[in-house]
């Protein structure tokens, strides 16, 4: 009788976090489906920070917008947890209990309000990833979004160094997350990881290097690979100086 009692208490929990996101949100009711833990964090937009509130299932982590705290919500995401990589980030000035969320779709940056907090997060999500994925049946993805550099982290395009203005908006290469102006990334081409068939931005850079990849790829040159992960490396840093808390 108390694991039904306790079965039926998970249940109604999740029902109330499906019904606070009105009829635009998903179904999150599914049989074997557990509730392990919920929070407001912070998450990096591309113009500001915004809080947002998180909910980790044993098989998925759903978050959204804050219409009222604790009852409503709006703009519901729901991501399983086997395409999600973790990558803690050091505290700098501007950065504190803060850490990157990688998914094929999209990456981006959370903190905590506490150090403690944090470590529980990463926790928690890596100790359902661990058990999700010894369940049988998921495979962790391996490709990912970048995270975008943040709107105030510069004032001139990351390419041409035009600087930006009221005509001359900022853009964002989906393939690097570079901030890039209209005329560095004029081309669009399909990025199948994050959509199978929309024509996303890519900045010139990008294009460059995507066209050089094929033909070193087939002389076994491992030139462009040392260089993708360069790049990746430049931008972690980028971000680390940039990006507020």
């Amino acid at each position: 009788m108390d694991h039904l009692m306790f079965q039926q208490e998970i249940q109604k929990r999740i029902q109330a976090v499906e019904n606070s996101f009105g009829p635009s949100g998903r179904p999150l009711s599914i049989p074997g489906r557990i509730l392990m833990g919920e929070g407001q964090l912070l998450k990096q937009g591309r113009r500001k920070p915004q809080l947002k509130v998180f909910f980790l299932f044993n098989d998925v982590l759903v978050y959204g917008s804050i219409v009222v705290s604790g009852r409503w919500h709006k703009n519901q995401k729901i991501i399983p947890l086997e395409e999600i990589q973790l990558e803690d980030m050091k505290d700098g000035i501007h950065l504190r209990n803060q850490w990157l969320i990688r998914t094929p779709r999209k990456s981006f940056f959370v903190s905590a309000s506490s150090f403690e907090e944090k470590q529980a997060w990463i926790h928690h999500i890596e100790e359902c990833q661990s058990r999700l994925l010894q369940g049988g049946g998921c495979q962790s993805g391996s490709t990912f979004a970048v995270s975008w550099i943040p709107d105030a982290a510069a004032n001139k395009c990351m390419r041409c160094f035009g600087r930006f203005t009221a005509t001359n908006r900022r853009h964002h290469c989906r393939k690097c997350g570079f901030l890039v102006c209209n005329s560095c990334s004029r081309v669009r081409e399909v990025i199948h990881h994050i959509h199978p068939t929309k024509k996303l931005r890519v900045c010139m850079i990008c294009l460059t290097r995507r066209k050089e990849v094929i033909p070193s790829h087939q002389r076994g040159d491992s030139r462009s690979e040392k260089e993708d992960v360069a790049s990746s490396s430049n931008q972690k840093g980028m971000m680390h100086n940039h990006v507020p808390s």
